[in-house]
């Protein structure tokens, strides 16, 4: 219980960070206001699921927090 936690917390600090620093992003580039104001609801919206995906597999799982590697992810992989 305490490991699924600490892998909560570790996941929401990640992704926090990742967010603010597209947030960040958003608002410095050179694009025009309405576009800005729809990437910077893009970027929070895939947030929110990411967050939503992950409490719910805490829930559904009994304390399983889906871990990724980037090792496994099929797009990264070689044959």
């Amino acid at each position: 219980m305490v490991e699924s936690l600490v892998h909560l917390v570790i996941y929401l600090i990640v992704i926090g960070c990742i967010l603010g620093l597209l947030l960040y992003l958003v608002g410095i580039a050179p694009v025009p206001e309405p576009w800005k104001g729809w990437l910077h609801f893009l970027v929070v919206a895939i947030a929110v699921i990411i967050v939503i995906f992950i409490l719910l597999g805490l829930i559904s799982g009994g304390g399983n927090i889906p871990k990724i590697r980037l090792g496994e992810l099929p797009l990264l992989t070689t044959a």
